[in-house]
């Protein structure tokens, strides 16, 4: 039985898994991360589209949403922890949980605190796609500051053995393919234009 570790005599059929990362470079590993997990939501969703006569969409949305939170999760903790270093501050993540409502909440905090008020409203301005979102999402899931459920599409139930929404659900609980890709590509797009401007111009001076 071959290793799933294993090269591919064909190097366009292998994954390189350390390629894209470095060992002293924390932030942009993250930041490598979240590219790869939101992207895969978008690709994931584009197969789905492509051929849903077999309903494949039904059990691949959980993965979708999955990986596009996680992406989200990981950029805005990538942007926490390069305004943390703004800052001067010694702090990394801080929220080492799955709230990206909170995350969020914390990055904007930070810009103002790092820069003023016209750029936290410049950013806000940026990320109208990614909190409009947010604010859906956590309508629909029932999230509360104890309990963001972010766990809702990867479990059926909480914690708790409590079933999440749709689950309990009656009426169907839909999700617009089409849409779904067109705004976590505006989102994938600008938390990545906007990350990578605090993280390389501002931080590393690379601009």
């Amino acid at each position: 039985m071959k290793p799933i570790f294993s090269r591919n005599i064909d190097i366009n059929k292998t994954a390189f898994v350390n390629w894209r990362t470095s060992k002293n470079e924390d932030i942009q590993n993250m930041l490598v991360l979240a590219e790869g997990f939101l992207t895969s939501s978008i690709e994931l969703a584009k197969v789905a589209l492509a051929s849903n006569k077999d309903k494949k969409a039904d059990i691949m949305i959980f993965p979708i949403l999955t990986n596009a939170n996680h992406g989200i999760e990981l950029y805005l903790k990538s942007l926490v922890w390069t305004l943390n270093k703004l800052l001067k501050s010694e702090n990394k993540i801080e929220e080492m949980n799955h709230d990206i409502k909170k995350i969020l909440e914390t990055a904007q905090k930070k810009i103002e605190q790092y820069k003023d008020q016209e750029s936290l409203d410049f950013f806000n301005h940026q990320i109208e796609e990614l909190q409009s979102y947010i604010n859906e999402l956590f309508t629909i899931i029932k999230a509360s500051p104890k309990n963001a459920k972010m766990d809702f599409s990867r479990y059926p139930f909480d914690h708790k053995y409590l079933n999440h929404f749709y689950v309990d659900e009656l009426g169907n609980v839909e999700i617009d393919l089409e849409n779904l890709i067109s705004r976590f590509e505006k989102i994938l797009e600008t938390l990545d234009e906007r990350i990578s401007y605090f993280y390389y111009q501002e931080l590393n001076q690379d601009w």
